[in-house]
């Protein structure tokens, strides 16, 4: 059976969740993150894009009629079957932002805290005292500025090369790096720049990087920051801010144009794009069974929003600053051509989305193919079944527990397992409890 079929099934067995609804919850406030920070208007980025290089093309095929992992429809996930709790993990990290495996199977996990430093964290949650990488020398830390991002190569077991997105000191420019690493430690001094990209006010840097099913790395950039991005740049084809670019660093250096991006030959468009209309992406996922992209995207002043698109589809306007999620952001609007959320909620129940993963994990079966999202201020866990989102364009977010404290990011480990990071120096892990 193909994933056409598949997503149609699911969307005939999805009736139940049409009547779903969000349960609201206290809302919290938090000084930097949701409120547009003050700062004085600089000239907009503008970045000198390599020359295309005869990139390695996409050998994916069409998400739409390959065969899928299973001839069988697997069970739809309902996130009214499950809550969620957390057990501790880790602690002692400074300010941490981020969580992954360390790519060898091993267990262990990579903590990225936002001075500047990589932590290993070993399976019994001890942090090693030697940061694996310390680059906070060149980094510039505090509010939403820092290292904000590390992806693994996919052939990080035997290549050691790593990549991280960070605020340089002492201009706050993004800088996109490769090191490279051998056994416990990654080498400072081996850091090739790939992207430097110039901030003009000090919030909405994204962050977040992570390698798509074909080995492209994509990585997550804000409109710019202060409010309403007053740039323009969420749709401005010729900025690289307010987007989620696409390159491929396997061939020429620094890096090439993957031959598949969306506007790779689009007049008047940064090539490297490969979505725009977003506001501050703070954190996406791909789903690693089917390739699927879901991004948590921060809103203005009234509406968070998680969109999501099949494997391979590319070149979507998310519609800020049109929009901010299915609503006109300044009075009337032309939603022609915007791809809309497939969720969102209101300010009442949070304040700055923080987007997670598709569980495919083994340890929690009934939350295999459940999206699970937070909110900073608020702590709450919402969930929803992937394939339902992507079959109707939209799903209901579910309420199936609180952090208790405000969630930084999501982190996923080598085998599919799940993780919340604690800014204030925790990690702890996901727990499906089953509902009767």
């Amino acid at each position: 059976m193909n994933r056409a079929s598949v997503l149609l099934l699911a969307l005939v067995l999805s009736g139940c969740a049409s009547n779903l609804r969000v349960s609201p919850v206290p809302t919290a406030t938090h000084p930097t993150l949701p409120s547009p920070s003050a700062g004085r208007t600089q000239p907009a980025p503008s970045l000198a894009t390599p020359t295309p290089a005869a990139a390695t093309p996409s050998t994916s095929p069409d998400p739409l009629s390959s065969p899928g992992p299973s001839a069988t429809v697997p069970a739809l996930f309902d996130p009214h079957a499950i809550r969620i709790d957390l057990n501790p993990f880790a602690q002692g990290l400074e300010s941490p932002v981020f969580a992954t495996g360390t790519g060898d199977g091993s267990g262990r996990l990579f903590a990225v805290e936002q001075p500047g430093r990589i932590r290993i964290i070993g399976t019994d949650g001890t942090v090693a005292s030697t940061p694996f990488l310390d680059i906070s020398d060149r980094t510039i830390s505090g509010g939403e500025r820092g290292l904000l991002g590390l992806a693994l190569h996919p052939d990080f077991a035997t290549n050691g090369r790593l990549f991280v997105d960070y605020t340089r000191s002492p201009d706050g420019a993004t800088v996109i790096s490769e090191f490279q690493a051998n056994g416990d430690a990654a080498d400072p001094a081996s850091e090739q720049v790939l992207l430097t990209i110039a901030q003009p006010f000090a919030n909405h840097n994204g962050g977040m990087l992570a390698f798509d099913s074909t080995g492209m790395l994509v990585m997550g950039m804000g409109d710019g920051g202060s409010g309403g991005d007053p740039h323009g740049n969420g749709q401005n084809r010729e900025a690289l801010l307010g987007k989620l670019l696409r390159i491929d660093v396997n061939g020429r250096k620094p890096y090439g144009l993957p031959t598949d991006n969306p506007f790779q030959h689009a007049a008047n468009t940064q090539p490297a794009i490969w979505d725009l209309g977003m506001r501050n992406p703070w954190r996406f996922s791909f789903d690693r069974q089917t390739g699927d992209l879901f991004v948590g995207d921060v809103g203005q002043d009234s509406w968070e929003e998680i969109d999501a698109e099949l494997a391979g589809t590319g070149g979507l306007n998310y519609g800020w600053n049109l929009m901010e999620a299915r609503h006109c952001f300044q009075g009337s609007c032309n939603a022609s051509g915007l791809t809309p959320p497939v969720a969102e909620y209101s300010h009442q129940d949070g304040c700055s989305v923080t987007g997670g993963y598709v569980y495919r994990g083994s340890t929690f079966p009934l939350l295999v193919g459940g999206y699970l999202f937070s909110d900073y201020c608020s702590g709450t866990f919402w969930a929803f079944p992937a394939v339902v989102a992507l079959a109707k364009g939209a799903a209901v977010p579910v309420t199936v527990g609180s952090a208790g404290f405000s969630v930084s990011s999501f982190g996923q480990d080598d085998a599919g397992e799940l993780y919340v990071v604690d800014l204030n120096g925790r990690i702890l892990k996901v727990v499906a409890i089953p509902v009767s």
